[in-house]
């Protein structure tokens, strides 16, 4: 375990080799099994989850019994309710496991001591954090300014690797459509090529 996590930061920032066996010292490694809660809704966050293998993913359910997915994590990539985990206050989403998963988990304390000992573990969180403010305005001006078809293609183009590992019905929750109107954007696309 770790071999996702020192890749990813090392495409970012350079650690010595002394850093990175600190590093694991934060992290608590953990398995999960499929369909298996990582938080649930209610509850605090006490983790920012990095998935090393498997994938998560981040929702909520609306009166109606809808789900609307807000993240899906594969291999490399961080999930958490930051608002929660920030503030300590009732989680607003779920997480669950998609694929039987291996992460490390960190809490807030690990991750305040974490940014003490290791000063460029600063910069590789504002690097995230700012990738993250991006992504997630550039979903909100796809969402309201983009029709079915376009926001499919623009997934898919970007995440081929998610959309060919989750169920239809889960990728049209996170796209903001039906599994209807997914499966007639698929069909159309299909007779267009």
């Amino acid at each position: 375990m770790f071999e996702i996590l020192f890749e990813h930061i090392n495409r970012k920032i350079s650690l010595q080799e002394a850093e990175m066996e600190q590093l694991k010292t934060f992290f608590i490694p953990k398995k999960y099994r499929r369909k298996q809660y990582v938080l649930q809704q209610g509850d605090p966050c006490k983790y920012i989850v990095f998935v090393e293998k498997g994938m998560l993913r981040s929702y909520q359910v609306d009166d109606k019994g809808n789900e609307h997915i807000v993240q899906f994590a594969p291999e490399g990539w961080w999930i958490s309710d930051s608002y929660s985990f920030l503030t300590g206050t009732p989680a607003s989403y779920d997480i669950d496991v998609l694929e039987e998963a291996e992460v490390l988990l960190i809490t807030q304390p690990a991750m305040e001591e974490m940014l003490q000992a290791i000063p460029a573990m600063e910069r590789y969180m504002r690097i995230l954090m700012q990738n993250s403010l991006i992504s997630m305005q550039r979903r909100i001006a796809c969402t309201l300014t983009t029709q079915a078809e376009e926001r499919y293609l623009g997934f898919i183009a970007e995440n081929p690797h998610i959309g060919q590992r989750v169920p239809q019905h889960m990728l049209a929750s996170f796209l903001g459509m039906t599994p209807e109107t997914l499966s007639r954007v698929r069909k159309q696309l299909l007779k267009k090529s």
